[in-house]
């Protein structure tokens, strides 16, 4: 069986050269192409052995069986709509996608698998399926959400944060749009009952940490990750990346990958 081909969206980024050290170190897999924006300075120049850096995607997708995307939202809506037109696996890393977006993404799925998670970590993913167990298992239990990243970025609260708060609100069957606060400030009175609470910290180098708290009358239960090292998020974006080549068109998490779902 020949080598799954593999192209790189935003390749000059941290997450991108992460991304392409990852592929070349794992069996199975093959780096068929890489690109960035328009006009960027590393145009034309080699990336990795026999990989040129590109600046548009089309030709490179129809060559190609996946495309993994760490890049911004409004990027990632475009390219799911090419790898829809492509056929091939879409691995959607970026964050901070509005509910427009989400929906473009949705409509392009039915004709590719799109595999779209806030977080890459199989960790974290496992994470999720724990504080979804918990929140269904104590439902009177208050529930908080901590995050903190580097200084440079540029979303919050995190797309990981918006992940286990989603998981929690699952389990409770409500909506976290309905049922989340995400800033507090002054006199704001007594919580809520049935809300989740966010903090976003942001500073230095973090690359994450993530904290949920359920907090009950006498007693609280932490469940916690953190990132020490931005290969966790390639290794799990090139295992998605595998797994879905034997799939159906559809909206994926990397719950399914997993096998939590």
């Amino acid at each position: 069986m020949s080598d799954i081909r593999i192209v790189v969206a935003g390749a000059t980024g941290r997450m991108g050269q992460t991304l392409i050290r990852t592929i070349a170190e794992t069996p199975g897999v093959v780096l068929s192409g890489a690109f960035d924006r328009k006009g960027h300075a590393d145009v034309g120049k080699e990336v990795a052995p026999g990989v040129t850096l590109g600046d548009d995607p089309l030709p490179l997708l129809a060559k190609a069986q996946a495309l993994i995307d760490f890049t911004i939202p409004a990027a990632s809506v475009e390219l799911a709509a090419l790898c829809a037109q492509a056929r091939i696996v879409d691995i959607i890393g970026t964050t901070g996608h509005s509910e427009a977006d989400d929906a473009k993404i949705r409509a392009a799925a039915r004709h590719a698998v799109i595999m779209k998670s806030g977080n890459m970590s199989l960790g974290v993913n496992l994470l999720a399926a724990l504080v979804k167990q918990a929140a269904r298992a104590l439902p009177g239990f208050d529930v908080e959400i901590v995050e903190m990243h580097h200084r440079r970025k540029v979303d919050a609260p995190s797309g990981t944060a918006l992940m286990l708060g989603e998981a929690a609100a699952g389990a409770r069957n409500i909506t976290l749009k309905e049922n989340s606060v995400r800033a507090r400030d002054g006199h704001t009175g007594a919580r809520p009952d049935g809300v989740i609470g966010f903090a976003a910290l942001r500073g230095g180098t973090v690359i994450g940490e993530h904290e949920v708290i359920l907090a009950g009358p006498g007693e609280r239960i932490t469940l916690g990750h953190v990132a020490e090292d931005r290969t966790i998020f390639a290794h799990g974006a090139v295992a998605a990346a595998i797994w879905g080549q034997d799939k159906k068109p559809g909206l994926y998490a990397m719950a399914d990958v997993l096998g939590v779902a």
